[in-house]
This record gives structure tokens, sequence and C-alpha cells, in this order.
């Protein structure tokens, strides 16, 4: 496979544990202290802890009557598009509308919305069931939502492919812009796991870290001790332009996404294939996207959920894959795992690292599992680095994956 072009990111927007917009998440990646608190909505249950976007005004962001009709993730995502489209410099007023796509990744919605409506129909009061029950429980709404909030009339795309969401999305923007269907995507994941059902529901398969006494310890990626995932939340939002346009326009380039590569492992519903074979199609399709071997890469952004058998079958993938050793963090153990936005969010702070020539640390890696060994993981403080080059991995239920390689500008 010959290389295709790089795509430039001009524009980042995050709302994520560790903050609200870029420089307070990237403080927040430097500081390498997790987000994982007890939730007082999730108080009573068997897990009652989660990383929850902090200070999240919603009706203060948006106005109260567009944030009343929004579920949290799409708030959320909402705010990142604005962030994303100002810091890339764009004005939705005069863009070519007809020219902007919208590729949004999500893996589930509505949870905290169906835990309220429920309870109406177990009560048989079906009058008390909302008129918004329906448009909220729909996946592409928050696209629709983006879509309609900055004039984008090009193509409008929401894709689900569970916990690789927000990076498949990255994918298949850039796979817009290079195809001519459309000159600016703005494209990344959104996803709130501050649910009861969810938290019920990943908890009952075993999922989830029980370390309700000490929360901030909980998501261990890689770690001997790890014994699950943390629940996260959020959204990352890219704006994706063809690099040749945005230097005629004088855009600031915060990287480029230069490969994408998608795979499944055709295994299992929920378990990974244990010899990495789907996660290594993806990674190795998109190394070969970007024309780079895997020499070029200079530091991995593993997917690094702290679940035993996902972190092992990573573990074991990324030893064949880089012979050479990169530096691996888990930027998971600081955010927890936001589900479908997870690859988006990942994927920008992959950018900010190559950006800022740092990685951050994996926290809660107090003891390296056997089977992790070969790894040079990045512990206890971020670590310098000069190589342009990165990966960042998204896996999910369903055997999906989802491989990103990003360079810097």
């Amino acid at each position: 496979m010959s290389a295709r072009p790089a795509v430039a990111v001009t524009g980042l927007g995050l709302v994520s544990p560790l903050g609200t917009g870029l420089d307070a998440t990237w403080a927040g990646l430097l500081a390498g202290v997790s987000a994982a608190a007890t939730d007082s909505l999730l108080e009573g249950l068997p897990v009652d802890f989660c990383c929850a976007v902090p200070d999240f005004d919603a009706d203060a962001l948006l106005g109260r009557a567009l944030a009343w009709r929004l579920e949290p993730y799409a708030q959320m995502a909402l705010v990142a598009a604005r962030q994303a489209v100002a810091d890339a410099g764009l004005d939705p007023a005069s863009w070519d509308g007809a020219r902007v796509a919208v590729v949004l990744g999500v893996g589930g919605t509505s949870t905290r919305h169906f835990d309220k409506q429920f309870k109406q129909f177990a009560a048989e009061r079906h009058d008390r069931v909302s008129p918004l029950f329906i448009p909220r429980c729909l996946t592409n709404l928050a696209a629709g939502e983006i879509s309609g909030d900055l004039r984008a009339f090009g193509p409008s795309l929401s894709v689900s492919t569970a916990c690789a969401s927000g990076a498949t999305a990255i994918g298949l923007g850039r796979d817009l812009l290079l195809s001519g269907s459309c000159d600016i995507a703005v494209v990344g994941g959104a996803e709130s796991g501050r649910s009861r059902a969810t938290s019920v529901g990943f908890s009952r398969m075993g999922a989830l870290s029980t370390r309700v006494g000490a929360p901030a310890e909980a998501s261990r990626p890689f770690d001997a001790d790890r014994d699950g995932f943390v629940l996260g939340e959020g959204a990352g939002i890219l704006v994706l332009e063809r690099a040749d346009e945005a230097r005629a326009r004088g855009a600031r380039v915060h990287g480029h996404v230069a490969g994408f590569g998608a795979s499944a492992d055709a295994y299992h519903f929920t378990t990974p294939d244990p010899e990495g074979r789907g996660t290594e199609l993806a990674t190795r399709t998109a190394l070969a996207d970007a024309g780079m071997t895997a020499s070029d890469i200079g530091h991995v952004n593993a997917h690094g959920t702290a679940t035993q058998l996902g972190d092992e079958a990573e573990a074991a993938m990324l030893g064949r894959v880089f012979p050479h050793a990169p530096p691996v963090t888990a930027t998971k153990s600081l955010t927890g795992h936001a589900l479908g936005a997870s690859g988006a969010l990942e994927a920008a702070f992959t950018l900010l690292a190559l950006a800022h020539r740092r990685v951050p640390a994996t926290a809660n890696l107090d003891r390296v599992d056997a089977a992790a060994g070969e790894l040079d993981l990045v512990v206890d403080k971020p670590r310098d680095v000069t190589a342009g080059a990165a990966l960042s991995t998204s896996f999910g239920f369903g055997g999906q994956n989802a491989a990103l390689v990003l360079t810097a500008a």
C-alpha cells in the first residue's frame, strides 16, 4: 500500500475528566493524577465512582433551552466542536457549509435518560414519558446537533464501533477529505458512561474496578494488580483539512493524521483475541497507510483499559509490531474509559504530546504485569521525546479495532 496524503489537524476541542479545553487537559495529563472519584450520582451501587468532567455547566456554555434537550454526551460534543472550530480559526457564518462534513463516534447514548424514563414505564405512567425519549436515544443526534449548530450541510455521519468509535470517526473523516467529498471535516467522539445503568451493566460483567475505597488508584493499565476499568466521559473533536489547503490559508496546524487502520477480531463478542491478531492488522494497516515502518513510531498511546485480558493482548501485539520498544503510555489511567469518546480524546492527547515533545506518564503503574514486561512504559513522570510520529490505538466490543498514526506539524 502506498502512502496517502497526510491530513492536517487545524482545530482541537476537548471536554475531559481532566478539564475543559486544551490547556486544562494538558495540565492534567502532565500532573499525572487520576480524575477518578466517588460520584453521588452512583451512590449505593457496587461501583460508586467514575471519572466525571469537572465543573461542566452546560446551561452556561450552551444556554438553558439547548442544554435541557440534549443528553450530557451531546452537550459535551457540541461544546468541544465549537472549541475546535474556533481553535481552527474558522467561522461557520462565512464558510461554505456544503463542503463541511461531520463524523462523530458514539458507542452508546442516553443511559441517564433511560434511567429516568424506564421508571415511568415500570410504573405504567406512560403519560409521564418524555416526548424527547426517542430523539435522545438516537446515536446520530449529536452529529446532527453539531451540523445544525455549525451550519455544516455536508455529510453528517455517526459511527458506532464501540470503544473504537472516536478513532474510527477520525479515520473516516480523513477518507471523506481525501475523496474530495468535503473540504473541512469536523470529527471525533463523545460519550458519557456516568450513569447508574452503565455502571451496573459493566459491573455485572466484571469489567469495572471495584476499588471503591481508593478510586484514584483504580485505573491501573498494565499493572499486575489491575482489576478492571473506570468509567469516564467526555468529548474530543478535531477539525481536519487537506494539508495544502490549510497551509494556503495560513492555518495553525496541531499535527497530521498520517495513517488509519481498522479491522475486526472476528473472535468473540466481548473478549479480545488473546493473540491480538485483529489489533495487529489494524496497526500494520495504519503504518502502511502512512508509508511508515514500525521503527518510525516514537511513542504509543495505548488503548490500555486495565482489564486483564485486554492489556495482555495489547501488550503482546505491541511487542511483536514494535521490537524497538518505543515509549508507551496509557492515559485511561488518568481519565478513565470514556468508551466511544476515548479514541478521539486519546488522538488529541497524542497530538498534544507530539507538539510539546512530552509523553504523559501512566498513573498507578506500581508493579508491571509480566505480560507487559517488554514494553517501555512511561511511569512516574512525563518523558521528553524527539520523534515526530506516534500511534494511538482503540479497541472495542464486537472485536472492533482502530489505529491512528499521527505526526507532528
